[in-house]
């Protein structure tokens, strides 16, 4: 089952434009605030090293790890419905926030202040929770029995209704993992991973700073959330450039990576997902996994049957295969190491499982 990325925030932001970004979409950008509908597209993730190791096996194909990501209505009067169900659909959010100036574009709340458009979306995911949590609470006083999980479940809700009236996710109710399991699912908002993109223009990209960028920081920070500040308008003229001017481009412009690549891997790593490669002359492929996983986990994301048959795997450092750029060579310098099934694999490995079947 592929993983869910949401791209939520208040109309004419560059949700749409950031959505296009990241599956090479070509979906309708306008001056236009009440769009209900939900775009779903899958993106790929950037990765260098996929790019290097195509370099020494030139293989027939290259895949890279995606996720699907969704393209959310932005919130606004007679949007929420559609808004709050596009969200419950997804696994983590980006949420997009308007920095840049424009007098093409008016801001839905009449001068840009993105601090309050941050409060004024999550404020929904708060609501949302907050509903669900009382209705719940409602229906456990009702109920004619009251077990021992109902008990632990009713103890959960109300730590989160106390948090959620102050204004606060969730995830900072200081739950047990019992708690946590009694209540997980329920389907909250408020627990999604999340990052904040800032959608600046050039003069604030050039002068490295953006009104409100400080209490952005500190809004973000107190919450554990990752911030972007990024120049859409230059990241679809960065797009639209042939590889090569693409470079020249961006040393030119002093960018040492595109935005949106940046964006697509912090996402990537906030869900706490990694990639191990499985390399050859027919395909370099990057397959995602949960951080944490071990080696007989993530042969099952190959196929059931290699999972079933594991014998072992065997396994390459990235950094040893790029210093060296040549398997035999790895191999001749014993760092290829033959792993068992209960190995943790690491970002990056490369890995040939050895199975029976």
């Amino acid at each position: 089952m592929a993983l869910t990325c949401g791209i939520i925030g208040l109309p004419l932001v560059g949700k749409t434009t950031l959505f296009n970004l990241l599956t090479q979409g070509e979906e309708e950008t306008s001056n236009y605030a009440g769009r209900t509908k939900t775009n779903i597209r899958i993106s790929q993730i950037p990765d260098q090293r996929l790019d290097f190791l195509a370099d020494i096996y030139h293989p027939r194909k290259v895949v890279p790890a995606t996720l699907e990501v969704t393209d959310v209505p932005g919130l606004n009067r007679g949007t929420g419905a559609a808004f709050l169900a596009a969200v419950r659909e997804v696994d983590a959010l980006i949420h997009v926030v308007r920095a840049f100036n424009s007098e093409a574009v008016t801001h839905i709340d009449g001068n840009i202040n993105p601090v309050r458009d941050l409060e004024n979306v999550n404020a929904e995911l708060y609501l949302a929770d907050l509903e669900m949590v009382e209705t719940r609470l409602e229906r456990i006083a009702a109920g004619k029995k009251n077990k021992g999980e109902t008990q632990v479940e009713q103890a959960a809700l109300k730590r989160c209704q106390e948090v959620l009236n102050e204004g606060k996710p969730i995830t900072e109710a200081g739950l047990s993992d019992e708690e946590w399991q009694a209540i997980r699912s329920l389907g909250f908002l408020t627990i999604k991973p999340m990052i904040f993109v800032v959608n600046i223009d050039e003069d604030q990209l050039h002068e490295g700073h953006f009104d409100g960028e400080e209490d952005v920081n500190a809004y973000a920070g107190e919450k554990g959330i990752p911030v972007l500040a990024i120049c859409l308008e230059l990241e679809v003229e960065i797009s639209q450039l042939d590889p090569g001017e693409r470079e020249v481009f961006l040393e030119e412009m002093g960018i040492t990576q595109p935005g949106i690549e940046r964006v697509a891997q912090t996402i990537y790593r906030h869900l706490g997902l990694i990639s191990f490669l499985t390399v050859g002359e027919d395909e370099v492929r990057a397959w995602t996994i949960n951080e944490g996983i071990n080696a007989r986990g993530a042969a099952g994301k190959i196929h059931t049957d290699i999972e079933r048959g594991f014998i072992r795997a065997e396994v390459v450092k990235y950094e040893d295969m790029e210093r060296l750029r040549d398997m035999s060579s790895v191999k001749e310098k014993g760092l290829a190491r033959l792993e068992g099934k209960d190995y943790i694999v690491q970002d990056g490995d490369i890995i040939n499982f050895r199975f029976n079947v």
